[in-house]
């Protein structure tokens, strides 16, 4: 059962179960008020009766039974003109004088000696409340009763129940509507939300559900509108994790598809034509340089998995002399290829791996070289910042685009391929480097403007001045 009808008949059924309850209390009540009023009424009259009978029994002198039976005959008719009915009976409730009782009551012989009591009886449809109460005459005990007709209370009960009950059905009627659309209004919610869970299972991750009021609904629509918001952006993150996965595998076959395609060319080459020694020498220089580009392909591309998996252990390094004997193995090279190298180092720690470390700047200082032509400059700082140790690399190279930028440090991905594969890249070193630095929980940071140059960043933690 949908949970629309769920409440609809829920609140009908209560409204009704409430009003029932309510009219039959109400009615009941009232029905007990009036009979009370009536046996009080009936009880007082036993009372009058029974004390005007004894009085007249001592002025005639006997207190026997034979005199009150005398009395009660001479008495009682005058009584009935004046519409009040009564009698006497023995302790087994046989009628002794007095007025006709149309059915047969049982109540002296349950009642106790010194007690009154009454009792309502029905006979034919009709109903009479029957008061009694014990008369002690020289030892022995009669029961004076007297009786008046409340049929007018059993017909007053019934006309009210009559009533009420087609006030029930009007009463029903209107919490049926009041229902229905307390019903709708509280599970429209509820259908918005279905139908946004709908459509996000169709796959329109973008749905959302409108938000009105601040109760638990609205609570409930908030949290669904949460979790819409994580999922959609968790699905976007495993579609570009995909995206990146596929490119990487992509960008792999065909890495390493031009060195072996060389390879394979070259000495298909030499074996075609092997007494040629200079043509030979020159395919053997070709396969040894594809060969060595294969196995520092195959050793970054090894770095990175192991990086993935493992931790490192780091140790407290003197940041000036390790970034001066960075700055010693690179500084040939450089000069060589006519290329201003300046060096700034300010005193500071850092908590690092050595060897890793030493691999990040290498890699960024051979980035900067790539970048930056004849008669250009390089700029190697280190600096002691607030938040511990930055080294800095700068160059006035070509520079990266910012489409490019925010992309350099995924696996194969090269802003200039065609300049990358004739210097000898393979895309893998940012990656890696991200990667290390990570794993000294620094960051690594870029900055560059096409035709300016590029300034990246290599933030630690963890570093003291000295």
């Amino acid at each position: 059962m949908r949970l629309f009808w769920k409440l609809f008949c829920s609140m009908v059924m209560i409204a009704a179960l409430v009003c029932a309850l309510s009219g039959f209390v109400l009615i009941d009540g009232q029905f007990r008020a009036g009979m009370g009023a009536r046996a009080e009424l009936a009880m007082t009259e036993n009372t009058l009766l029974r004390r005007t009978l004894l009085r007249e029994l001592q002025f005639s002198g006997g207190l026997d039974r034979d005199a009150a039976v005398n009395l009660t005959e001479q008495s009682f008719s005058a009584a009935e003109r004046r519409g009040i009915s009564f009698r006497l009976t023995d302790s087994q409730g046989r009628a002794l004088a007095g007025s006709r009782l149309p059915v047969e009551s049982s109540l002296s012989q349950v009642l106790d000696e010194e007690y009154q009591g009454w009792e309502v009886l029905q006979n034919h449809g009709r109903y009479y409340l029957l008061a009694s109460s014990p008369l002690r005459l020289d030892g022995e005990v009669v029961y004076l009763e007297n009786w008046r007709e409340v049929g007018d209370l059993f017909a007053l009960r019934a006309e009210q129940y009559h009533v009420f009950f087609y006030l029930l059905m009007a009463l029903i009627l209107l919490s049926a509507l009041s229902a229905l659309v307390l019903s709708a209004w509280l599970s429209r919610p509820l259908i918005r939300l279905s139908e946004a869970a709908r459509r996000m299972a169709a796959g329109e991750l973008f749905q959302r559900v409108e938000l009105r009021g601040d109760d638990e609904l609205c609570r409930l629509s908030r949290d669904f509108n949460q979790m819409a918001e994580q999922l959609e952006q968790k699905v976007e993150e495993l579609t570009e994790t995909a995206r990146r996965q596929q490119d990487f595998l992509r960008s792999f076959a065909h890495e390493t598809k031009t060195p072996l395609t060389s390879v394979i060319g070259y000495a298909e080459l030499i074996l075609s034509r092997p007494g040629q020694q200079e043509l030979v020498q020159e395919s053997a220089a070709c396969i040894f340089r594809e060969g060595r580009r294969l196995e520092g392909l195959s050793r970054k591309l090894l770095d990175l998995i192991v990086l993935e998996h493992e931790g490192i252990c780091l140790r407290p390094v003197e940041m000036p002399g390790f970034l001066e004997q960075i700055a010693g193995v690179m500084r040939p090279g450089l000069e060589q290829a006519g290329i201003c190298f300046e060096v700034h180092f300010e005193p500071g720690t850092a908590s690092i791996e050595p060897d890793l470390m030493e691999s990040v700047c290498l890699n960024l200082l051979d980035n900067a070289r790539k970048a930056v032509p004849e008669g250009g400059r390089i700029r190697l700082d280190g600096v002691q910042t607030a938040e511990g140790y930055c080294i800095r690399v700068e160059d006035n190279g070509v520079g990266i685009s910012e489409e490019d930028l925010a992309r350099v440090t995924e696996p194969f991905y090269m802003a200039d391929k065609s300049r990358s594969r004739t210097q000898g890249g393979s895309g893998l070193g940012l990656a890696v480097c991200q990667r290390i630095v990570a794993l000294h929980g620094g960051r690594l940071t870029f900055e560059s403007e096409v035709g300016h140059g590029t300034k990246a960043g290599v933030w630690l933690k963890g570093g003291a001045g000295t």
